[in-house]
């Protein structure tokens, strides 16, 4: 029963799906601190021809999920900038966007108190990082804070999107940008689409990436389906597989048949 809420959730109304995504990544949160994980998401492995990103020797075995990272953060200017990332969870990808493209200031908002709390432990030797615990749909933020908002596979856990990507325009500098990559079940695409349409956002790149995430599933497959065996109580593996997109879990076979894809955008304020 529990693997099929993680692709009939989407559904759910906002209050239930922003309750229920809230209590599985509190559970997510104190299961990490069995593992060495700091990421969450799917992964993303470039197209052949692509140059390879360079990658110190302790985040080499995360370079799969790095990689989307990477991706979601190379479409706009970071460097001496004051960045936020919405919904930072375990906070590696916060981690390694202060430490690689060097922002003058980074900070990861997760709506988890135990996430927050995770990260400030895992991360605490960052400099220009820090982590603070807020609603994606209402940011703790003054208005015109941030250069750029990053927002990397967690929208569809948001139980309204539209307020959400008010209060990033509201939160962007004139002239920042956001960017944005997550997955949708092919039926949202529409409501998406208009969510993410704001008159305050110009969007500057698009590109469907389900094909690069696929093949980063295929290569963390038996790394995730080891920790799950490790660290996981049995009565839950099927639904932590299904939540990590495993072989032959619902989400993956989502992506393969072409039910969900994944999305990345990216937009400037005007």
């Amino acid at each position: 029963m529990l693997a099929k809420l993680f692709v009939t959730i989407l559904n759910f109304s906002p209050a239930i799906k922003r309750a229920t995504w809230k209590w599985w990544y509190q559970r997510l949160a104190h299961r990490g601190r069995e593992t060495d994980w700091s990421f969450m998401n799917y992964g993303f492995k470039p197209s052949n021809g692509t140059p390879e990103l360079e990658l110190s020797s302790k985040d080499e075995q995360d370079r799969l999920f790095i990689q989307l990272y990477h991706y979601a953060a190379s479409q706009v200017p970071i460097k001496g900038a004051n960045v936020l990332e919405v919904g930072s969870g375990r906070g590696g990808g916060a981690s390694f966007v202060a430490r690689y493209y060097k922002p003058e200031k980074m900070t990861g908002l997760d709506y988890s108190p135990s996430a927050i709390e995770l990260s400030s432990d895992l991360h605490k030797d960052v400099n220009n990082l820090s982590f603070v615990q807020g609603d994606a749909e209402s940011l703790p933020f003054e208005d015109y804070t941030f250069d750029v908002v990053l927002n990397v596979e967690s929208s569809h856990c948001y139980g309204n999107m539209d307020a959400f990507v008010n209060e990033v325009a509201r939160v962007l500098k004139p002239q920042g940008y956001f960017c944005w990559v997550d997955l949708r079940q092919k039926g949202l695409l529409d409501t998406t689409e208009k969510a993410l349409y704001h008159p305050d956002l110009k969007l500057i790149q698009e590109e469907t990436i389900t094909e690069q995430v696929l093949h980063a599933l295929d290569k963390i497959h038996v790394r995730k389906v080891e920790m799950i065996q490790k660290h996981v109580p049995g009565f839950l593996q099927t639904a932590f597989q299904d939540f990590a997109g495993v072989k032959d879990s619902k989400i993956y076979n989502a992506f393969k048949d072409g039910d969900a894809l994944y999305l990345a955008k990216a937009f400037q304020k005007v």
